[in-house]
């Protein structure tokens, strides 16, 4: 099996994080969104992974990927963004005959794909589609079942026929792209997946829904970050490799080699990597910060601080904060009790 990750559109709910970086390149605990992805397939056995890129994200999203192990990546070219339908028919001459695996890769499983590889491979069913209990259906696509088959597929019902949403992992055979190529664009202008799954389902191929176990996030807009972040720190395990100087960490603390903690206090979960300098802070549980950040007599947590940032001088705790590349937060002489931050890369902050 081969596995198709979209990554070719703009992610215009990530704004302002995305005005300068494509969304699958955003970091969340320790990693671009991404990666995650491509480990997530890698743990359910996919090694030849097809990433569908534009050419605005094409060189982004290959720089992110260029140095992981094992993993065998095609870029797969999108010149026009005309849904999801049409990302995965990109991918059509490189799968060839063998099964495919689309994975949306701003979605986060805790227990990954594998179960719904192992269905699809046991089965061998036209497709098998992950499904999850949502409380408004009305903003999804939703699955009508009968038994575990899914009879019908409704984008966005007035009148749900379930609270079953589809989730961001499909398992198809080589039969989606006879579907994908007779698509007629939807009423939004999109080829939809949907539409290609319901014309499986009307030509009587057998499609199953599977429920996801565990917790699932899409990671559409910003504040959904810091909850995966926080959702992906919750299972991290300690490494101290850097440096420690008159300081105290507790809890989870993950510290790359090259960082510096001096007269700080780290309480974990917490990621943080090369050449982080922290001196005279505090950083609270569920919190990650990139390569080269500083972080100087202030206080962070529940955040994502991305690389290069510059946080000092900060009187009242950041919290909940997304940070992109290179932002700097200064503190002056009077500033709220709260401060609730979405930066994106390169942006400054001066609190006078």
């Amino acid at each position: 099996m081969k596995a198709i990750i979209p990554a070719a559109g703009f992610g215009t709910r990530m704004r302002p994080l995305t005005f300068t970086r494509p969304k699958p390149v955003l970091n969340v605990a320790g990693k671009p969104i991404i990666v995650h992805a491509i480990e997530t397939l890698v743990a359910a056995g996919i090694l030849d992974i097809g990433i569908v890129v534009s050419e605005i994200t094409r060189p982004a999203v290959q720089q992110a990927v260029e140095e992981l192990p094992e993993v065998r990546i095609e870029f797969l070219d999108q010149p026009e963004m005309l849904g999801l339908g049409h990302a995965v028919l990109m991918g059509r001459e490189w799968v060839g005959q063998d099964d495919v695996c689309v994975y949306l890769g701003d979605n986060l499983f805790q227990k990954g794909v594998g179960s719904f590889v192992e269905t699809f491979q046991r089965e061998q069913p036209a497709a098998v589609i992950a499904l999850v209990e949502v409380e408004n259906p009305k903003a999804f696509g939703v699955a009508e079942l009968d038994g575990q088959r899914i009879v019908r597929l409704v984008e966005k019902p007035q009148v749900p026929p379930s609270h079953l949403a589809v989730a961001g992992v499909y398992c198809f055979s080589p039969a989606i792209f006879d579907e994908l190529v007779r698509l007629k664009p939807s009423a939004r202008g999109e080829y939809e997946i949907t539409d290609a799954i319901q014309a499986l389902i009307d030509g009587g191929r057998t499609v199953l829904g599977q429920t996801v176990e565990g917790w699932w996030k899409d990671t559409g807009q910003p504040r959904d970050l810091i909850e995966a972040n926080h959702l992906l720190l919750e299972k991290l395990e300690g490494n101290v490799q850097g440096q420690v100087i008159e300081s105290r960490l507790s809890g989870p603390v993950v510290l790359a080699r090259s960082a510096v903690v001096r007269n700080s206090k780290i309480v974990g979960p917490a990621m943080i990597g090369e050449g982080v300098v922290i001196e005279d802070a505090y950083i609270g549980p569920f919190t990650s910060i990139g390569a080269g950040t500083v972080i100087r007599h202030a206080e962070v947590e529940h955040s994502v601080i991305e690389r290069e940032c510059v946080v000092e001088n900060v009187e009242t705790r950041l919290q909940d904060c997304l940070l992109g590349l290179r932002a700097v937060v200064r503190g002056g002489r009077r500033i709220p009790k709260t401060l609730k931050l979405t930066l994106s890369d390169e942006s400054i902050v001066e609190l006078t």
